[in-house]
This record gives C-alpha cells, structure tokens and sequence, in this order.
C-alpha cells in the first residue's frame, strides 16, 4: 500500500513540478492603480507591466468601458469580478494565456452565436455534413453521448464516447443545432456561412459552473434522466453529490434509488436489477471489466466519483454490443482531465479522503489521478461496532457475542489515467486502477462461567474473522473517426480480482456433564480472478437515419477457488481457464421522421471449455404516438460464462464466490428478456413504466447440506465434494413505475417496483422458492430543493423483507479423534422472510466561494429516525443449544464531508 502511493504520488508530483513553474500564479500577481479607458486597452498595459499573456477577440471588448481601482487585489479575483460585471468568462490554459471570452462564445469558433440568430446571413449551403467535438466549457474535457439535433427538422446524433458527432444532410448552412446533456445547460448553436462546419468545437456549460446571484427559470438541471432508451438510465455525475450519503458521493448508491434496482442492500455497492444478482451485471470501466464494486462493507462503492465522467445503467435487453452477462450492464466512461487548466481537490469526510488532480501537457495530452483512503473516525467506529455486535435470542440470558472485539480495517483505491489526441481524427488513452480491503473482524466472547449448564470454568472460545479483497485493471485504447461516416475504437484490457477469507472458530467448554468440549470448525477461502481481453468496436453511419454497429472481442480467463475447513480438510480446489471470442453485428433504423426506431442485433460467442458457440439476437424498438408518449419494447437472448456462485452457509449467512463455467458441474447461466412499456413526458414531467419477464437457466449454488457419497471401491474412496454444485432454474417478473417531477426548485421522484424472483433447484425439492434477494414490494422517494447556495435533499425507502433459510433443530456428535461436530435440522428452502425494511435519509449543503476556489460543506443523515434492519441472522450451537443472533445494519448515523477545489 504505502509503495503504491509513493508510486502515484511521485507520477503526480515529478512531472508536474516544472509545469506548475511555467504558468504565472495570478493570485500572487497584485493590482494596485487606476484603471480607465476601453477593457482591451487595460489588458495590454496589464500585460507589458506584469508579463501576462491576453488572448481575446479584440472587436467584441474594443468598446467596453472601465474605471477601476484595485487596491492590492489579486489578478485572478479582479479578472473574475471585471468579466461578471462585463458578462464575460475567463480561463487560464497550462502555458499561461489568459483568455478572455463572450460568457457563451467558443474559442476557436467565433464566427458561431449563441443565444442569438443575429447576422447569419443568407444560406450558402444544402444538404450538408456537419462534423465537430462538444466539450465542458469549464475544463475543455470532451462529453460523451451528448444529443444533438437540428432544430425544425426531424434529423439529429449523439456524441460518441469521445465527444465527437456527426450529422448528415443538414438542410442549410443557418440551420439551428440544440445540445443537450444531463447536468449541462441545453445551448443552441446558430451555424453561419463563415463556419468551417466540419470542425465544429461547441462547449456546453455545467449547471454548478457559477455560484454568482442569477436566478435562472427556464432550465434546470437533472440529476438523473430516463426513458430516452428501453430501459436505460442516466446520472449526473456532478449531481449525485446532493443526494444523502453515509460517506462520500457514490454513483451506484445513487443508482439504487431507481425503480427496477435493488435499495435494500447496504451491505454492497453492487446492484440487485429486476431480480437479478450483482455479479450479472456488466461493471465496465474505461473498458475494462471490474468484477467486485465494494468497499467496507459496501458502504463505498469501488469508484472514486471524481475520476468518472459519464455513466450509463442499462437495467436489461441491453445492445449487441454487451455480452457476458445475464441482466444488466453499468458502463462508466473516466474523465480525461481538464486540458486548459491544472486542477486539483479534497473532499474529507468521517470515513475517508479523497484527493484528485488534474494537469494538462500542452494542448494535447490531459492526465488525471486520484487517491481515496479510508480513516478511522466515529462512523467507523459505529459501523464496526454495528456488525460486530447482535441481538443475542430470548433462550440466551446474556449476550455471548463479540465482546473484547479489536476490529482493523482500511481500503484505499486509486485511479489514473492520461488521453492525447496527436490530431483531429485519433484519440489514445491509458487508464488504471487499483482498489484493495482488509478487514480483521476477530472476535473473543466473553461468556459467563458455567455457560450451557456446565459447571467448569468460562468457556474459552476464539473466532477469526480475517478478509482481504481487491481490483486491479487497465485498459489501453485507441479511437478513430476514419471519415465522417466511420469510427472505431479498439481497446486492449486486463483485470485481477481476489479475494481472501479466514473465518474459523477454535476453543472448548465443559457441557452439563462435566466433560471438556473441544470446538474446532470454521471455513478458509481464497478466489481469484484474471481477465485479458481484446476488443474493437465500429460504427458506421450509413445515413441520418440507419447506423450500424459491429465489433469482435477475445478474452482470456483464469480462475482460483479454494475452500476447505480448519485447512486440514480441502472442500473444493478448483482452477479453470478458457476463452471466449465473440462478434456482434447491429443496425439502428429511424423510420417515419424517426417516430419509429428499430434496433435489430446479434452477437455470436464461442466458449472453449464447453466448444461450444451461442447465438444471441436481440431486438429493440421505440414507437413515438405523439410529442409527449412514446411506447418501448425489447427482447434478447443472454448467456454469463464467467459467475458467481452462492455457496449457502446456514451457520453464518451465506457467501458467494467466482467460477467458470465448464460442460460439467457448472453449466452456462442463459436468460431471455422480454420488455414491454411506455413513457409520457413533457418539459415538466415524466411518467415511465415497464414490466419485464425474465426466465433463467444454468444457475449454480454451493451446499455442504448433503454430505455427498465416497467414491471408490464399496464407498472407500475420497469424498467428491464437486457433488455439492447443483443446478437451477429461475423466473424474474415485475412492473418498474417512476413518476419524476423536473421543474421547480423543488423536484425529485417516486419510484415503486412489483416484482418476484423464483428459482428451482431439485436439490431443494420440487416446489419452486423465492431467491434470497427476491423483494415483492420496493418503494421509494427522492426529494431535492434548492434555495440560494443551500442544497436540502431527502430519500425514503421502502421494501418488503427478504428470503432466508432458518435452522429447526440443531446437536452434536462427538466425532472419534474426541472433536465434535454440530449438526442442523433445516427449514425449507427459503421458507422464512426478514420484517420489512424501510429508512429514511436527509442531507443539506452548504456551496461556497473560498477566493476563487469553490467548495460546500455537505451534512447528511443516514437512518434518520434510527430504524432497527435485520441483515442476516446467525446461529451457533452450543451444547446442543441454537442460539440466534441478528445482524442489523446501521442505525441513525450522521456524516459531514468538506470538499473544496481549486477552480
């Protein structure tokens, strides 16, 4: 850990030493005379006397009159108060120019206005190609999957995970582009004949860009925005920080407040879509795939919010495109670093921090890190003491569990990541990350002397709790715009996860008979996971209306399962690789002045382990009625060769763990998807519905509840403990409702999912029975407000409890080497149901100018009203008593992040 972050910190701090050097430090920089005359005047004699470089359009300012008297003011705070009298906006490139511009002009683009149509002149041009880049205008980072469409016509696009768009026969050159991106103003673009309209530089602004006094009443910016697509849902990565948060902002926590996503989970960051698991949703990052999204608990999810750019949630009938996965897919595109400024922040909270800093090289290479680590602080302190104690049964007169318990524990991730762009038409990036936990939960009881009517001394029993997981991966990635039609992105990738776990109890105790008891039991688990993979992603636009997309992957997997008990009894030693090389081919038609949009696709893959190649079509259509209501609907076909199998533990809850699928014990997971709903939607509301149906196969769980049979001559043999994988079957149904409210300064949403999830696993008996993660009833609530520079957010949660499979009856065996053995009388499978779980959050923040540096203070509520959720219950037997415990997640718990940046 500590030679990781010297590594990153001496990347960070070397190169960009002798940068920090070239570029004058305008705050150090002080005013100190009178000022008068015209504007561009004042920055020429600024310039000679103080030997800064002014960039500006000098006709636009050559009339703006000034009379001013800075006395000791710094140039940064005079430049800033002089343009907002003005109306306009100023920034500082890496080598230094401060360049002034019109508060919504382009550089670079001068020619195009915005806000007004105002001598455009006559058209020139028909039929046209329109070609450019959109950009934040803060930082010049280029924005992904913006839309773009020409205003009175039904013709338009979207950017590409590079910022880059094109559009086909525009009708004229004086037509009007409309861009708009969540969390960004939507701004018009008036094209003139003096444009190079293949070149286009257009920047949008962000929402939180200014904290100056203007009350804007026409737009506002989401949080989060649906129905664009089936199924698809995305978030502003730079709102989602006003939502409440136990620690810091967290996307996928953000996520889990949509209808169809699981919000009763506290325990992971992963996401439980329509019935699904976390492991069968795609988790991509920059490309490469991340196979475990947890931190501490999962009270963090694995991505640090400042380094992601753009995120997308297909909650199912995902694109061709996607493959691998049964349910859902998250892709997360990183940010490149702002590449007119260096910029750098701090957000400290009671359970991390979290620094990031941004540094371009010129005008082309953009870098960008960023560390979070976790401290031991008050929250820790609570949630460990949380998991580390329970609600000890009634049979139980004093609590035995978890007393003189020393817990230790850290995490830490980091991310960086660095983009050139040698020309127009390439683009190259470098992206790594790397996470890790530990976590010793050991625990001694303190029990009472005579406990489970022995009359000896106290029983002295120990239980080692031991875990460490973590991720790493990188991608490398080249994209293309060969012409304006075609564009391609090739990407070469790897991820490692691994994960460690000790978790045994040793010890003894003098039963009511006087004897000494000898307790030696518990599991030791060890998993990892490598992934290298190949990939290269094409899109070719035939014309305005028909885009076909087509690529080809390879990947490589290499997998580790060891699980034994008291490491002198191996259970499973399982060590697999295979490989998968897939292709996919998708066409999307816009039909009827694109009131109609089909997306037919489908994606072939061969699995080496079972030789075998798995078609996968899938079709997705949208119908627009009228303006405001539009109908949806999809289907697929889905196969997960890569999965995480759940290995009951009736003991302790149960536990899960990755494998590879083979033509043995572990068949391929297969779903199909069948979507239908629609969406009504105008400026101020939006009413979303879906229902969805989604029959399973090939699902895998792990049970030592049978002991399975010698093998060898007359049952002689070596027990196979392979017999313990069984194979199921399953159904996911259920009816996503979302009621959003987008105007106002006060605005949010209502969400509210019906939904089942039944498996069968013969082992189990015939009778089908709900999943552990099946949830019938979930609703929820999201409320924002703004009133000045004040934030106030509140969410409520409700759902109905979950599955679990209980003990009915427990004793011991004494085994011959003196040890003894417990043994359970178990309920039905999943016969059993958690209360209800509901909590409500709040959360109000403070935004703030500190000079010219921006910040907030962000004080949350976690559980406000201290409502008591069972996680999971435990069992332990001792003397032939079950004792049951609960484990409750968090009660009222609050928190208060600091975040402050340099611009």
């Amino acid at each position: 850990m500590a030679k990781q972050l010297f590594i990153l910190f001496f990347m960070i701090g070397s190169p960009f030493s002798g940068l920090f050097s070239q570029s004058p430090n305008l705050s150090e920089i002080k005013l100190n005379e009178l000022y008068t005359g015209w504007l561009d005047e004042v920055f020429d004699k600024i310039s000679k006397e103080k030997g800064v470089r002014f960039e500006f359009d000098r006709e636009k300012i050559t009339r703006m009159a000034i009379t001013d008297r800075p006395f000791d003011q710094p140039l940064d705070a005079w430049l800033t108060s002089i343009c907002r009298e003005k109306k306009l906006k100023w920034y500082q490139k890496a080598d230094g120019t401060v360049h002034i511009i019109g508060r919504y002009q382009n550089p670079g683009a001068d020619a195009l206005k915005k806000r007004s149509p105002e001598n455009r002149g006559e058209p020139t041009r028909k039929k046209l190609t329109v070609k450019g880049l959109v950009t934040d205008q803060a930082s010049g980072e280029s924005l992904p999957f913006v839309s773009v469409r020409v205003a009175g016509a039904q013709i338009g696009a979207t950017s590409n995970v590079d910022g880059y768009f094109t559009i086909l026969n525009v009708p004229t050159d004086t037509n009007t582009l409309i861009f708009s991106y969540l969390g960004y103003r939507t701004t018009e673009i008036y094209l003139s004949p003096t444009v190079n309209l293949e070149e286009l530089n257009v920047e949008l602004m962000p929402f939180d860009s200014e904290l100056s006094e203007v009350v804007i009443t026409a737009e506002r910016g989401d949080l989060m925005q649906t129905a664009n697509e089936v199924s698809m849902i995305k978030m502003s990565t730079a709102k989602i920080a006003l939502l409440p948060s136990l620690g810091e902002k967290d996307i996928f926590r953000a996520f889990q407040l949509m209808p169809g996503v699981s919000a009763v989970n506290e325990q992971t960051s992963g996401l439980y879509v329509r019935g699904g698991t976390p492991d069968q949703v795609l988790t991509q990052f920059d490309g490469f795939t991340v196979y475990n999204v947890d931190h501490l608990f999962g009270f963090y999810s694995a991505f640090n919010a400042n380094a992601i750019k753009d995120v997308q949630l297909f909650k199912g009938a995902f694109d061709s495109k996607y493959g691998g996965r049964l349910g859902a897919v998250v892709d997360v595109t990183g940010k490149d670093g702002n590449n007119r400024n260096r910029n750098l922040g701090l957000d400290i909270g009671m359970l991390s921090a979290n620094f990031w800093i941004e540094q371009p090289f010129g005008d082309k290479v953009t870098t960008i890190a960023t560390v979070r680590r976790s401290w031991r602080g008050p929250i820790y302190n609570k949630i460990f003491d949380k998991f580390g104690k329970s609600t000890s049964g009634e049979d139980v007169p004093v609590n035995p569990r978890f007393a003189g318990t020393s817990v230790v524990s850290w995490f830490y991730d980091m991310n960086f990541k660095t983009t050139w762009k040698p020309n127009k038409r390439d683009v190259f990036s470098l992206s790594f990350y790397n996470g890790k936990d530990e976590l010793d939960n050991s625990q001694t009881p303190n029990l009472p002397s005579g406990f489970g009517g022995g009359g000896g001394a106290a029983p002295s029993i120990q239980f080692t709790d031991l875990t460490d997981w973590g991720n790493t991966g990188g991608s490398a990635k080249w994209s293309a715009r060969w012409n304006k039609r075609l564009y391609s992105n090739t990407l070469l990738s790897f991820s490692t996860y691994f994960s460690n776990r000790d978790r045994t109890v040793s010890g003894s105790f003098a039963s009511a008979n006087g004897e000494d008891n000898e307790i030696r039991r518990g599991t030791l688990e060890y998993n990892r996971l490598k992934d290298f993979s190949a990939r290269s992603d094409w899109e070719l636009k035939i014309t305005d209306q028909q885009k076909l997309g087509f690529g080809f992957a390879a990947t490589h997997n290499d997998l580790v399962y060891t699980f034994s008990q008291n490491d002198t009894s191996s259970i499973l030693d399982r060590h697999n690789t295979g490989e998968t090389l897939a292709g996919y081919v998708e066409d999307k038609i816009s039909l009827f002045k694109e009131k109609l949009t089909l997306t037919p696709g489908l994606r072939f893959t061969w699995f080496s382990p079972t030789g075998k190649t798995y078609l996968e079509p899938r079709f997705n259509a949208q119908f627009r009625l009228t303006k405001q209501l539009k109908i949806k609907a999809a289907a697929g076909q889905y196969n997960q060769f890569v999965k995480r199998v759940i290995r009951e533990d009736i003991f302790s809850g149960s536990r899960d763990f990755w494998v590879l699928a083979d033509n043995e014990r572990l068949p391929v997971a297969s779903s199909q998807q069948y979507i239908g709903g629609f969406s009504l939607e105008n400026k101020n509301w939006l009413f979303d519905a879906e229902a969805y149906y989604k029959p399973l196969s090939g699902l895998s769980e792990y049970s030592l509840r049978t002991i399975p049979s010698p093998t060898g001559p007359a049952g002689g043999g070596t027990i196979d403990y392979e017999e313990n994988f069984f194979d199921g079957t399953g159904v996911a149904q259920g009816i996503d409702l979302l009621l959003q409210k987008k105007f106002g300064k006060w605005n949010g949403w209502v969400g509210y999912t019906l939904g089942e999830v039944r498996h069968n696993f013969p082992v189990y008996g015939e009778n089908d029975f709900y999943a552990a993660h099946d949830v019938t009833h979930e609703f929820k609530m999201t409320h924002l407000y703004k009133w000045r520079r004040w934030d106030f957010s509140a969410t409520f949660v409700y759902a109905t409890g979950k599955p679990y499979t209980a003990p009915e009856g427990a004793y011991t065996v004494r085994l011959l080497d003196g040890s003894t053995q417990d043994f359970l009388n178990v309920s039905a499978k999943n016969a059993y149901r958690l209360p209800a779980y509901h909590r409500m959050d709040v959360a109000a923040i403070y935004n703030f100018n500190w000079g010219n540096s921006p910040g907030s203070l962000n004080a949350s509520i976690f559980n406000l009203y201290n409502r008591t959720n069972v996680w999971y219950k435990q069992y332990e037997i001792l003397d032939n008593q079950l004792i049951e415990t609960n484990t409750n997640y968090l009660g009222f718990t609050p928190n208060l992040t600091f975040s402050i940046k340099l611009r």
